[in-house]
C-alpha cells in the first residue's frame, strides 16, 4: 500500500540552484558542512548524482538511525527536480518496504520554494503512524534550516 505525505513546504531566501546543489546534486560533498545530520555520504553504485546511482547516507553517533541507501530515479537539472527511493536501511523500520521522495526547488523572486513529497510503500497492511510522520517532517525541516543557514553564511558556496 502507498501512503503519500507532504514532508516539506518551505520558502527560503537562498537561490534554488544553490539549495538544489547542496541538498541533491552535491550532497555527498556538502554533508561535511552539516555533520549533525550526516556523518558522510558515499556512492554505492555510480560515481556521480545521476539516474541509477545509489548513495549511502551514514548518520552520526547519537542519531536514531545508522544509515539509508537512496537510489536516484529521476533528475532534471533545468527544473531543479530530483526523485529518489530509499531502498535499504534502518530508517525503513518494520513498516516500510521503500520510500519514494520527490524534491522540487522552484524560484520565487530572489529565493526558493522547496517541496518534498514522500510516497511510503508499506509492508503488507502496515500503517505509518502520525508520530513517525511528525518526527520525519521535523527532522527534514531542521536539516533544511541547517543547510540554508550554512549557505546564507557562505554566499560563495554554489554561487
Amino acid at each position: 500500500m502507498v501512503h503519500t505525505y507532504t514532508m516539506a513546504d518551505i520558502t527560503s531566501p537562498v537561490a534554488p540552484n544553490r539549495l538544489f546543489q547542496a541538498l541533491a546534486v552535491d550532497n555527498h560533498n556538502f554533508a561535511k558542512n552539516v555533520p549533525e545530520f550526516a556523518k558522510n555520504i558515499e556512492f554505492v553504485q555510480g560515481d556521480s548524482t545521476a539516474v541509477g546511482c545509489i548513495k549511502q547516507i551514514n548518520f552520526p553517533e547519537g542519531s536514531p538511525f545508522k544509515y539509508v541507501k537512496n537510489r536516484v530515479d529521476e533528475i532534471d537539472f533545468d527544473e531543479r527536480y530530483i526523485k529518489y527511493t530509499s531502498i535499504e536501511g534502518d530508517v525503513l523500520g518494520n513498516t516500510l518496504e521503500s520510500a519514494v521522495y520527490e524534491n522540487k526547488f522552484q524560484a520565487t523572486g530572489t529565493g526558493c520554494h522547496y517541496t518534498m513529497v514522500a510516497h511510503y510503500h508499506t509492508k503488507g497492511d502496515a500503517v505509518v503512524n502520525d508520530e513517525e510522520i511528525a518526527a520525519a517532517k521535523d527532522s527534514i525541516q531542521k536539516m533544511f534550516k541547517a543547510v540554508e543557514n550554512y549557505l546564507l553564511a557562505n554566499p560563495q558556496v554554489y554561487a
